[in-house]
């Protein structure tokens, strides 16, 4: 990913806080930490593998857990949502090389389509503004038109789109 849009977007916000969503449910956002890694193997053991794209989340237990060491990271932010105690939603930011991050997104089949992935990257990114990161970008199959255009109503830009698969990217201010 070198490219990335010349105008920074900002106005975020950042974890915690809870939403409602379409459904009426009570949704808490929080920033991800060691006592959220029981929940998410919980919720990714549910995930439906027909959401699965370009191999993750991983399947079975032990790949879900080897996976979720990611949390542990550094050089990564995670922002979970929990619906009452079980975890439905999980974005991610892991640094690459050259100093940018990427985002990734994963919600709960019953909870897609309830306004928590916008609310999930809206989080996530005002999380990674309030750390100091700059660029962002992501990934996504060009055929998934409910992520794409979250993506592009969130501020994220088309950078390439070559393949089957479109990268896009936005700038975070930090002024």
């Amino acid at each position: 990913m070198s490219t990335f849009p010349d105008e920074p977007i900002d106005g975020f916000p950042t974890p915690p806080r809870t939403i409602t969503d379409r459904e009426g449910r009570e949704i808490d956002l929080v920033v991800a930490g060691p006592d959220d890694v029981e929940p998410l193997v919980e919720m990714y053991l549910a995930f439906d593998p027909k959401d699965r794209a370009q191999g993750i989340p991983p399947t079975g237990e032990d790949a879900i857990r080897e996976w979720l060491e990611l949390l542990e990271a550094e050089n990564s932010l995670h922002v979970v949502a929990y619906h009452d105690d079980d975890a439905v939603g999980h974005v991610m930011l892991v640094a690459d090389r050259s100093e940018s991050y990427e985002l990734a997104i994963f919600v709960l089949q019953p909870y897609q389509g309830a306004h928590i992935g916008t609310e999930l990257v809206r989080t996530g990114l005002g999380l990674a503004e309030e750390r100091g990161i700059e660029r962002v970008w992501l990934s996504v199959e060009r055929w998934n038109e409910p992520a794409v255009a979250l993506y592009k109503k969130i501020g994220f830009e088309t950078t390439n789109s070559a393949s089957f698969e479109m990268e896009m990217a936005l700038r975070l201010d930090q002024s």
